[in-house]
């Protein structure tokens, strides 16, 4: 059964797009483009998974909000 993550991607200042997946403590990778980076965040959530008899996974996603001061 496919299960969902959640993931943040920002642009770092080398113009890299960077995932950081919700739930799964350093796991994170990047890449130039939106297609490999999303390829490249299911292959590092993969081997995280893979790595632990039991991942540390987050029970919920709340949320993402932007604030302006």
């Amino acid at each position: 059964m496919a299960r969902r993550y959640t993931i943040i991607i920002e642009r770092d200042e080398g113009g890299w797009l960077v995932s950081e997946v919700i739930g799964l403590p350093g796991c994170h990778t990047q890449a130039k483009t939106m297609d490999e980076l999303i390829k490249r965040t299911k292959e590092a959530i993969r081997a995280y998974v893979e790595s632990s008899e039991e991942p540390e996974i987050s029970e919920e996603f709340v949320g993402v909000q932007q604030i302006e001061i």
